[in-house]
């Protein structure tokens, strides 16, 4: 489990590719550095890695199929930088929000505006169907980076970044067409599918009542 709060970034400074595998050597800060141990989760763009090997402040972290086509993790390369979040531990500040790790899909940067103090981001999310997730005022992860979503318009809503966010992480360095990851908020996905099958159900029941109805006149004609 995570927070969506990103406690640093670190840059990848080795990548080694294998058909539908890859592998990540990150160099980490003493800070993230602190009580490591192999085996561990560290969510890398919001995505949640388990630690393979540890030496120094070099670690390894593998990839597989899925996670690289979920995630803008494999157009990755040496040099680029990733937001990094270790993983939450009981009692830990919930800053942001409860996040899995679970990246869902990815989604264009199709619009930033810019003025003193404020950044402003517009998305467009790949797989259209998720955004019945994405509601006003609800909650999303960017990279790993717990937001609260602004205006939401057909396809594409919009999030405001804070100085700190832009200092802290990753994204005020992105650019129009860039790709970030995107997890949507657990609990809202849980209210929205519940009240999807209630009235779903609710239409079937509607239905069958009809159709029972209509048997019944037909038998008494």
């Amino acid at each position: 489990m995570f927070t969506g709060i990103v406690q640093g970034t670190a840059p990848i400074i080795e990548v080694t590719e294998r058909a539908n595998f890859r592998t990540h050597v990150m160099k980490l800060t003493p800070e993230l550095l602190v009580g490591l141990e192999t085996g561990a989760s560290v969510a890398h763009n919001g995505c949640c890695l388990t630690v393979t090997k540890i030496e120094g402040e070099k670690v390894s972290f593998d990839l597989i199929k899925e996670t690289l086509r979920l995630t803008n993790l494999g157009e990755l390369k040496e040099g680029d930088v990733v937001n990094i979040e270790r993983a939450a531990k009981y009692g830990d500040e919930i800053g942001g929000h409860v996040v899995s790790g679970h990246i869902v899909t990815t989604a264009e940067i199709s619009k930033i505006f810019t003025s003193e103090d404020n950044h402003q981001i517009w998305l467009s999310i790949y797989d259209k169907s998720l955004m019945k997730y994405i509601l006003h005022k609800g909650f999303v992860a960017i990279d790993g980076i717990s937001l609260t979503v602004g205006d939401v318009i057909n396809n594409r809503f919009c999030v405001h970044l804070i100085p700190e966010t832009l200092a802290r992480t990753t994204l005020g360095k992105k650019r129009l067409g860039d790709k970030v990851n995107i997890e949507i908020d657990p609990q809202t996905q849980a209210i929205v599918d519940t009240v999807e099958r209630v009235l779903h159900q609710k239409e079937q029941d509607k239905l069958l009542q009809q159709e029972q109805t209509q048997e019944l006149s037909a038998q008494q004609e």
